[in-house]
């Protein structure tokens, strides 16, 4: 059947791309999603395969039953999009002004409903049943995973696989692991309230800015001096807000970042000593300093057995040149909560254009594929599919 499924993926490509580049020309942001779950229940009712719409808020789930009876496998695509003004000339540049794919989400789908349509077509030789699971949400905390989740969309599933079309690695290549593959990604602010005043007599006040430097400098001492050199953290800021006039000492800042770890335990670590060194600065400014902390999602972290099943299996389908062991990394993905709750992997397939020497990185105005991986993708995961029906 793997010559079969290459064949029917290899002839559908042409309806993959256009897929795509329509998804890519009406993106919608992340709980906003309205016509793109339509267009993808429609896809797969066309098909004939049993439809839950509405899933977990937006999310669309899609149950192919294979004529022997088997393992229920479920495949996962995210359908959302960013609120990024897209900078590509490109004929099917976003008609959305300031939402753009810019992080691959419309491949995603494109080739998870194709390869539904081909799967749909081996279906009397398929054994047990194949979930598709579209998400919204994907980019915005708390995301659509885990209220998909809630919602029953792994119910009886065995086994769940799903990837990343990865713009920065080359065209056939995949990227894959056994543990841990990307991390917890966790968000704070703080809030400072000190005294303002002129800036001529800053002795009458409680420079909040001096105050949010000396955090953020402290803050770092986290990561160098606090946790175990062999445990990976990321402690960044992505704002510091105090806005008034050139001659005034503001009252209040407003700090905000990011943390990613990969251990619970090292998670817990650092936002004791987060609150620990933003309030007893504070105090020694007669000062006041809040954290807030947001847990994001949590660390994904592939199943051992399942993360060596998709070596295997990509080593062997067509097109792919190279299956590496990757490196952690230190984004996050709510495919975690997934993960959690069955036995599955996830993995990156290089979606770079051979023929420029670096691609515009995810997220970023520029970013594009090529859109040949996702026919390596799809064949991939078919593959990952009928390996283990077979089984």
């Amino acid at each position: 059947m793997f010559d079969k499924l290459d064949q029917l993926l290899n002839t559908s490509f042409n309806e993959m791309v256009e897929i795509r580049r329509y998804l890519h020309q009406y993106p919608e942001l992340s709980f906003q999603e309205v016509e793109t779950p339509k267009y993808i229940s429609n896809y797969h009712k066309q098909l004939g395969h049993d439809v839950r719409e509405g899933v977990g808020g937006r999310g669309v789930v899609a149950t192919l039953k294979g004529g022997k009876p088997g393992p229920t496998i479920a495949l996962r695509a995210d359908f959302d999009a960013l609120p990024i003004q897209e900078e590509n000339d490109v004929p099917y540049k976003s008609k959305v002004k300031g939402v753009m794919h810019a992080c691959g989400h419309d491949g995603h789908t494109a080739q998870l409903l194709v390869l539904a349509k081909a799967l749909n077509q081996l279906k009397n030789d398929l054994s047990g049943s194949i979930v598709f699971i579209h998400q919204h949400a994907e980019e915005y905390a708390p995301g659509g995973a885990k209220p998909m989740i809630e919602d029953g969309c792994l119910d009886g599933v065995d086994v769940i696989f799903g990837t990343h079309l990865w713009a920065t690695e080359p065209l056939g290549k995949i990227q894959y692991t056994t543990g841990p593959i990307m991390a917890a990604a966790d968000r704070f602010e703080i809030l400072i309230k000190g005294k303002g005043g002129h800036g001529a007599q800053p002795h009458y006040t409680k420079d909040s800015i001096l105050l949010g430097a000396q955090i953020v400098q402290s803050l770092q001492h986290i990561v160098s001096r606090r946790v175990d050199p062999m445990d990976s953290v990321v402690l960044s800021f992505g704002a510091f807000e105090a806005k008034n006039a050139f001659n005034v000492i503001a009252d209040s800042a407003r700090l905000e970042g990011t943390v990613r770890t990969f251990s619970e335990e090292v998670q817990n670590n650092v936002i004791k000593e987060m609150e620990q060194i933003v309030t007893g600065i504070a105090s020694s400014f007669g000062a006041d300093a809040k954290l807030n902390y947001y847990k994001g999602y949590p660390a994904l972290i592939n199943h051992p057995n399942e993360g060596e099943f998709v070596k295997e299996v990509a080593s062997t389908t067509p097109g792919i040149e190279e299956v590496e062991l990757m490196r952690p990394q230190m984004g996050g993905e709510d495919f975690s909560y997934y993960l959690q709750n069955v036995k599955g992997a996830f993995f990156f397939t290089g979606a770079k254009d051979p023929n420029v020497d670096e691609a515009y990185p995810h997220h970023h105005p520029r970013f594009n594929i090529d859109e040949r991986s996702m026919l390596l993708a799809a064949k991939t995961l078919g593959r990952l599919v009928l390996s283990t029906s077979i089984k």
